[in-house]
């Protein structure tokens, strides 16, 4: 049990360092921490807040020539559709 979760956690967590390096997914904070102030009686914190800018992923399929094996043991090329992903970049029209 808390190998799947440790195997789980590995995961997220190279997931969300991939989407970081490549530029799918961009944090910036948009408001500084700040510590309680403590006297006898403690005041609430500010816990910092982030802008998150994610990319929108785009899923499709687009036509291309591929070499398929006949049923005689002789290979045709077909066309089929083919699965396509990328990314949009808003900044970028």
């Amino acid at each position: 049990m808390s190998r799947t979760i440790l195997v789980v956690l590995a995961i997220a967590a190279l997931a969300l360092i991939v989407l970081l390096a490549t530029g799918i997914l961009d944090i910036n904070q948009t408001k500084e921490a700040r510590l309680p102030d403590v006297n006898v009686s403690a005041e609430g914190g500010q816990t910092p807040a982030f802008d998150v800018d994610a990319k929108e992923v785009v899923v499709g399929t687009k036509e291309t020539n591929v070499t398929v094996p006949d049923v005689d043991i002789d290979s045709k090329e077909t066309t089929v559709d083919v699965p396509v992903v990328g990314v949009k970049d808003d900044d970028k029209n």
